[in-house]
């Protein structure tokens, strides 16, 4: 057996068994981040971008993503989410516009939910950019990471601030 858990005794990837493990609630939030320029961010709070209303769309691509994980990432798990729900704040310094992205996940079961919390933070993320690359291509997707996560063998996590 293979000392690597998505390695099976060929030396080739395998997704693991997790039949053996505890159902337990498990939650994840995850961060992603946005640069854009004044123009964007006039455009997106005064819903004035001719694609729509670039939060409501990007909110509902981060839930469709969370809920379509195991179809992009290959050794995920397809998970029954119990709730996706993904919140927005713009930071705003020094001329620079920050939109701040997180993401929530939960469901019940063997394996947790940390990949479906990023992977929404950054198809939101995505989405933003994609409704507002005629403006400008030059917005900076910022650093995606987990927050926080509960339940599940290694227990609780928080990120240090």
């Amino acid at each position: 057996m293979s000392e690597f858990t998505h390695i099976n005794e060929q030396g080739r990837a395998r997704m693991v068994d997790i039949s053996g493990k505890k159902v337990t609630e498990r939650t994840a939030w995850a961060r992603s981040s946005i640069i854009v320029n004044e123009k964007i961010y006039k455009a997106i709070t005064s819903e004035k971008v001719k694609k729509g209303d670039v939060l409501s769309v990007a909110q509902v691509a981060g839930i469709m993503a969370a809920k379509n994980t195991d179809q992009i990432i290959p050794m995920c798990h397809p998970l029954q989410l119990r709730g996706v729900d993904i919140s927005f704040e713009w930071n705003i310094e020094d001329e620079k516009y920050e939109l701040v992205i997180e993401s929530f996940v939960k469901t019940k079961g063997s394996t947790g939910v940390e990949m479906e919390a990023l992977t929404a933070a950054s198809v939101t993320a995505l989405t933003v950019y994609d409704m507002c690359k005629s403006f400008d291509k030059g917005m900076i997707i910022g650093k995606t990471y987990l927050l926080k996560k509960t339940g599940g063998k290694t227990g609780d996590y928080s990120r240090e601030k």
